[in-house]
């Protein structure tokens, strides 16, 4: 897919990756449109790339993925609007952090609305303009996270799978339409996600320093990997590694080294 000259939805931009997709866009997009829950970070943003690029059209919508009343708003203004969306970019999540037996049911509600429901809706209510039109992008953020069943993170590791075999599944299904669909899969990055994820007297549990990769880092390998029509995008060396190593591990063998990260 080339993405100069398109118009992009991002959803999560207020902050970390979803945010450094709308930097790294602005100087090629006609048009943004950024959602997210805080829309006081929305604006700032919006007026940093107007800012940047005077030629860019910025929409703003403030809007909880976790709401479904606010997600059905979402895709009926994008209607109403008559707002063409040639690259949708699925990047909102919820996480949590902590054993599932004592986690808060609402919450995990919400992570998977979030990272499922809404993912799952919008990419639905966009594919069909994309496809008539022959050209399109979708790309859903997933996690490392996603391609193995991880202790104390149940619930969320489990969504990221799902966003990955929908990726994968969609791709396949949109061959010869024109239509790109990539899956990002990061490791450990430093952004606000851990710190949302963690219970409240818990704490930040992110891995060695050595398997962190730069959120813009994180964003250059995404898009060049939509550019060239790679189905997914593991990011950083070590986690390339790591993830290669852990996908052709059987499960049996995971399964025994669970049991030493799981804590009672």
């Amino acid at each position: 897919m080339k993405l100069d000259g398109c118009s992009a939805l991002v959803t999560g931009a207020s902050a970390g990756i979803g945010r450094e997709f709308a930097r790294q866009l602005a100087g090629r997009m006609r048009s943004l449109i950024l959602v997210a829950r805080r829309e006081q970070r929305l604006n700032v943003l919006s007026e940093e790339l107007q800012q940047q690029y005077p030629n860019l059209t910025v929409h703003v919508r403030e809007t909880d993925l976790a709401d479904l009343a606010q997600l059905k708003e979402l895709m009926s203004w994008l209607d109403y609007e008559k707002i063409d969306v040639d690259l949708l970019i699925n990047n909102a999540g919820l996480g949590d952090l902590g054993p599932f037996a004592t986690s808060d049911s609402i919450r995990n509600e919400q992570m998977i609305f979030v990272n499922m429901v809404a993912l799952t809706s919008l990419t639905r209510h966009l594919l069909s303009q994309m496809i008539a039109r022959k050209r399109g992008g979708i790309l859903n953020v997933s996690s490392s996270a996603g391609f193995l069943p991880i202790p104390g993170f149940a619930v969320y590791a489990a969504t990221k799978a799902y966003v990955t075999s929908f990726s994968e599944a969609l791709r396949a299904e949109l061959r010869g339409t024109g239509v790109s669909v990539c899956v990002l899969c990061p490791g450990p990055v430093h952004t606000e996600f851990q710190e949302g994820a963690k219970r409240p007297g818990g704490r930040v549990e992110s891995g060695p320093e050595f398997i962190h990769v730069l959120v813009e880092q994180v964003v250059r390998d995404a898009l060049a990997g939509l550019e060239a029509d790679r189905p997914l995008v593991i990011p950083g060396i070590a986690m390339k590694l790591g993830m290669f190593l852990v996908r052709i591990t059987p499960m049996p063998i995971l399964r025994w080294a669970s049991r030493f990260s799981a804590k009672p």
